[in-house]
């Protein structure tokens, strides 16, 4: 079973594959009736070339895309099989790649990413990702804001009717012609002297807050 997952995992993380995931996707996304919140937030921001660091669950990433008005993007990527799928998908949606993650490349990816954010450039990082705990913020992000002094953007999307993944990060897929919303929640931003802890919780409620949001928007319960 092992082998046929990677096997899998391989063919998918390839350029056909990565073409068909893509046009999966925006195929998916046409047919839907999407309600989009608090996207002049985004706007805004990218308007002013203010760059801003957009964090979202790893199981709510399928049509995240949609919602940046921007013309670049980069998105932190995990190095492993699984990241080498999502970062091709990403690069077919004219996204560019930061790659690493807490337990690989996290220091390299994070000096890369304060290079990014001080040069005014937008930044998208799932916050449990690669492997989890599923909806817990790691640090990095509170550290990345609190070091480019950048706003942290939170942004969920939901979908119902749709299908919960067994993954360990519930990965959401919703059906074709079901209602979906993307929301936006306010920026958060570090206020000087605050504890670390204190300001990662505090970005952790804001994206809990807009998941709950968007959830009772669609008519879904846990």
């Amino acid at each position: 079973m092992k082998k046929l997952r990677r096997k899998i995992a391989a063919n998918l993380s390839g350029s056909v594959g990565s073409f068909l995931l893509h046009g999966f996707i925006c195929l998916l996304f046409r047919t839907m009736r999407i309600t989009f919140i608090g996207r002049e937030i985004v706007s805004e921001v990218v308007e002013r070339g203010e760059g801003f660091i957009g964090i979202f669950w790893h199981g709510r990433m399928l049509l995240i895309p949609f919602i940046y008005p921007g013309s670049v993007m980069h998105v932190l990527i995990s190095i492993h099989r699984d990241g080498e799928i999502i970062a091709n998908v990403m690069k077919r949606f004219g996204f560019s790649l930061v790659r690493g993650s807490s337990k690989k490349g996290g220091s390299a990816a994070l000096r890369e990413m304060l290079h990014l954010l001080k040069e005014g450039k937008d930044l998208a990082i799932t916050p449990d990702g690669p492997k989890g705990p599923v909806e817990v913020l790691k640090p990095g992000v509170a550290e990345a804001a609190r070091l480019s002094g950048k706003a942290v953007i939170p942004v969920t999307f939901s979908a119902s009717p749709c299908i919960r993944a067994t993954s360990w990060d519930r990965f959401m897929i919703p059906y074709p012609f079901s209602r979906g919303v993307l929301y936006v929640g306010d920026p958060v931003r570090y206020e000087k002297g605050e504890d670390m802890e204190a300001f990662r919780l505090r970005i952790e409620a804001a994206l809990r807050h807009v998941n709950e949001r968007a959830d009772e928007m669609v008519g879904r319960t846990k």
